[in-house]
């Protein structure tokens, strides 16, 4: 049964795992700064979508997947590591593109697709389905109560990330400061490869 304390528990759950660090965030930190936060929205709008998607078909069944090979969450972790090792070679030299008007922050249908590969926004996924799903509801009522309360919270709470990135990037003017952070966040997403691989 939906309840009031059900939602309040589900909204803190999405709350904290949105909010904190992880691959989504750190990208759309970088996109922000990089682009600006106009030009990041299509990667902002993005992240819920997939998310949702992933969510609504983990709810349906998908989830059982990951208890009948466990090893397929590893095979992601890898996926994702590889990515997040492929954007920080990007990020090197990266303030220099913008300026030459080339490169691109992420399309929307790209942010998506990242969630079938990012392993924190499947722990959210599985999480929401064995906890928090209202198992006394019809299914599909079920189902748009866990995505629809993910994209209310999801799409405010990863902007600040992108708005923080816009913000940084009115700071970056002197040459050398962009080279420090180019290389500062190819690093945090190297590490963030790592935490995620080694976790």
């Amino acid at each position: 049964m939906i309840s009031i304390g059900l939602f309040t528990a589900l909204a803190a759950f999405y709350f904290s795992m949105f909010v904190t660090p992880g691959p989504n965030n750190a990208m759309l930190t970088t996109s922000g700064m990089k682009f600006g936060f106009v030009k990041t929205l299509p990667h902002l709008i993005g992240i819920p979508l997939g998310h949702i998607l992933q969510i609504g078909l983990t709810c349906f069944g998908l989830a059982n997947l990951f208890l009948l090979y466990p090893q397929i969450q590893f095979y992601m972790k890898i996926l994702c590591f590889f990515y997040l090792i492929y954007l920080g070679w990007k990020m090197i030299g990266s303030f220099s593109l913008v300026q030459k008007k080339t490169g691109r922050p992420l399309r929307f249908y790209e942010a998506s697709l990242f969630q079938f590969i990012n392993p924190k926004a499947w722990s959210i996924a599985v999480t929401v389905a064995s906890g928090f799903f209202p198992t006394e509801e019809n299914i599909f009522i079920g189902v748009m109560f866990v995505t629809i309360t993910a994209a209310v919270i999801c799409f405010p709470t990863i902007s600040l990330w992108a708005l923080f990135g816009s913000g940084l990037k009115k700071f970056i003017t002197d040459v050398k400061i962009k080279k420090f952070i180019e290389y500062l966040l190819a690093v945090l997403l190297v590490l963030t490869g790592l935490f995620i691989l080694l976790k």
